[in-house]
């Protein structure tokens, strides 16, 4: 068996891993979607809608950093 195949009906590094993985990008999705809504009620004057803009850049390039496959 290969060293990095997830076991069926185990707890082994892989399915932790696995689980560890999907509850931190679903920990930082609603931390994104809590900031987001922040800054969108925050008045920030003039600069509120560059601070909107900066705020989807950074969440968007945090998705694509996290995009493809893991090199290992």
């Amino acid at each position: 068996m290969e060293e990095n195949t997830q076991v069926k009906n185990s707890w082994d590094y892989q399915t932790l891993q696995k689980i560890g993985r999907g509850a931190a990008i679903a920990g930082g999705s609603a931390i994104a979607i809590y900031l987001l809504q922040w800054i969108m009620t925050v008045d920030l004057g003039v600069y509120t809608p560059a601070a909107v803009a900066i705020a989807g850049i950074v969440i968007n390039a945090i998705r694509e950093y996290m995009k493809g496959e893991i090199d290992r």
